[in-house]
């Protein structure tokens, strides 16, 4: 994406989106080697800093860099480029969206049912 398309204030909350996601990416990418890859190292602190919330924070935050490093390398080169972490940020929001869908249909109280009964 050109600069001068990044310098612009985004003019709506998807453009935000979008300006985050490349410029979360590269907060990140060329610490280690390649600037526009991911190492595993740099995933692992990304997806703690960044997504530590959803991650849990558990002891198992290494296996789970792990499987999502494996599952995200297509081209097995130990890196994870801006399009393999696109797939993974589609994913989780899918996913995301998926969960949130599924609780508000939880909460969600059947017809002539009021929301105090449903409690």
């Amino acid at each position: 994406m050109p600069d001068t398309i990044m310098s612009k204030e985004p003019s709506s909350n998807l453009e935000s989106a979008m300006q985050m996601l490349i410029k979360t990416f590269h907060k990140y990418s060329g610490k280690e080697g390649d600037k526009f890859t991911l190492s595993r190292g740099e995933l692992k602190e990304l997806l703690l800093e960044e997504l530590g919330t959803y991650l849990g924070g558990s002891s198992k935050d290494n296996e789970a860099v792990e499987k999502v490093m494996n599952d995200l390398d297509a081209n097995n080169d130990g890196e994870v480029d801006f399009t393999e972490f696109i797939i993974l940020m589609g994913a989780l929001t899918v996913a995301c969206n998926d969960f949130f869908l599924d609780c508000k249909t939880d909460e969600t109280p059947k017809e002539g049912e009021s929301a105090e009964k449903k409690k």
